[in-house]
């Protein structure tokens, strides 16, 4: 999920947004070609074909019959051409190559599988544009970014290659995602069973919405990633933001901590200043989203555990004002400059800029409104609360736009999804967006798998030599699962 990009934001429901958004993966610098689950010193592309379908712009009206150039890619290389089956990924908010390059599991399984892979990018994302340069030119050409529209993109693709495809035609289909792609996974599923027998949907906060959770369990899961990861660590980030006013509210205090944190542009005023808190609380959370047990360039390079390396410089919370933020700037340049090749910090620039962070704004600000809160007590953020008009108010100044806080929850069911069938709920132990995760067996066929070493959607990476157990055991679930839908699909023919 992305980030919401400098504007007219005010700063409390700046800081919202930038979290209600953040990447389900969900946005995490350029996207970059490689072999999922690889460091971003080594990477290979994996091999696949480039190809479009006109999708029509509006799938429920009948008066616009326009079409666009939907993107997607095809891997058939272990393909069984008598009805092997279609591992098909939901592409969610971004560039559809980076969600392939770091979705390794489908490519690990693909030859196991003798399947044919398919990676469909999200409309509005990518090249997938469907008003070309314009389409982020009004609210009027934006009216079709939704959820429901997407849903209604992969349902009709699919039905498109098994029909055109040789030997595909009673091909098992299998919806995989991550984050917003994993709640697409198990909304294809729900929405239309008659084309995937089943959906894995990773780090899926399904759950995200009204109060079907607390809003406060998104901030605690951070912090305890923190307070696990170093003595004092959590302490210091909590104590880092009072020592922030303290310094900025004098011109040479602002001054001071622009050239500690090396930023690209001096904090001016207050709002700058508002707007650099929320940019740090948006890179702990990203911090916490990709603590992945190896190298990896998800949304940014990083190092094996990086939360456990950004806890080494915050180890003293009792140091005073000057030296505490010292240390705070060499942690946050753990994640913005581990190349060493950057040269200053752009909070302008949203921390996850490799998806599309304006498109997910706007859907941050129509459907997908997810409530998160902070109290500052339990968790090592400044207080928080979730204000929904003062949200709403902030969406209409960006995008001419008004929320509807209701929508997903009555267009997909709240918590009682019993009915559904067939469709895996994986969630990382470390994944603050596990808080709107499904944690339990709700049937036979609508599972939970519990990850406790796992960040976000790290089961859809590569099998990694450093893989925790738990990662492991996970994938082996999820395949064994995959199997027996596919198995029923079959023996139904």
């Amino acid at each position: 999920m992305a980030s919401a990009e400098r504007g007219s934001s005010g700063p409390l429901c700046l800081l919202l947004l930038l979290l209600a958004s953040s990447a389900l993966a969900l946005k995490p610098a350029s996207a970059r070609r490689g072999s999922p689950g690889t460091s971003h010193r080594s990477r290979r592309a994996p091999d696949y074909r480039t190809l479009y379908y006109p999708q029509k712009i509006d799938h429920f009206g009948f008066d616009e019959d326009f079409t666009f150039k939907q993107r997607y890619l095809l891997a058939d290389k272990h393909w069984n051409e008598n009805g092997g089956p279609i591992l098909f990924y939901a592409g969610n908010e971004g560039d559809i190559d980076l969600f392939c390059n770091n979705t390794g599991f489908m490519w690990d399984v693909a030859e196991e599988f003798q399947a044919m892979l398919v990676f469909a990018e999200h409309r509005y994302y990518g090249e997938s544009l469907p008003f070309g340069e314009e389409s982020y030119a009004d609210s009027k050409r934006l009216n079709y970014l939704t959820s429901e529209q997407a849903l209604a993109d992969f349902a009709v693709l699919i039905r498109y290659l098994k029909a055109t495809i040789p030997g595909a035609k009673d091909s098992a289909v299998i919806a995989i995602g991550g984050s917003y792609g994993g709640m697409l996974a198990a909304w294809l599923r729900m929405k239309y069973p008659d084309v995937v027998v089943g959906a894995l949907a990773a780090s899926a906060p399904i759950w995200q919405f009204e109060d079907l959770v607390p809003c406060d369990a998104f901030y605690d899961i951070v912090t305890n990633d923190f307070h696990k990861s170093g003595e004092g660590c959590s302490e210091s980030v909590s104590k880092s933001w009072n020592a922030i006013n303290n310094l900025s509210a004098k011109a040479y205090g602002r001054q001071w901590l622009s050239k500690t944190f090396h930023l690209c542009s001096p904090l001016q005023n207050k709002e700058d200043v508002l707007y650099f808190k929320a940019w740090l609380g948006e890179t702990w959370v990203n911090l916490a989203m990709v603590n992945y047990p190896y190298e990896a360039d998800f949304l940014q390079p990083l190092p094996a555990w990086p939360i456990q390396v950004v806890c080494k410089f915050l180890n003293d919370p009792s140091l005073d004002d000057k030296a505490l933020l010292k240390n705070i700037f060499k942690a946050v340049n753990v994640y913005y400059n581990y190349t060493g090749n950057t040269q200053c910090l752009n909070i302008s620039q949203a921390a996850t800029v490799s998806l599309g962070d304006r498109g997910w704004s706007y859907q941050a600000c129509t459907e997908m409104v997810m409530p998160i809160c902070s109290n500052g007590i339990k968790d090592m953020f400044e207080p928080l609360p979730w204000d929904f008009k003062s949200y709403a108010d902030d969406c209409f100044k960006q995008w001419g736009v008004i929320p509807r806080l209701t929508w997903i929850t009555t267009e997909f069911g709240g918590k009682n999804i019993s009915s559904h069938s067939n469709i895996v709920f994986s969630n990382g132990g470390l994944d603050p967006w596990s808080a709107g995760g499904v944690h339990k067996n709700i049937t036979d066929t609508l599972v939970s798998i519990f990850i406790p070493e796992g960040a976000h959607h790290l089961d859809l990476r590569s099998k990694h030599a450093d893989d925790p157990v738990s990662v492991v055991r996970a994938r082996q679930l999820e395949v064994k699962y995959m199997k027996q839908w596919i198995k029923k699909t079959n023996t139904a023919l």
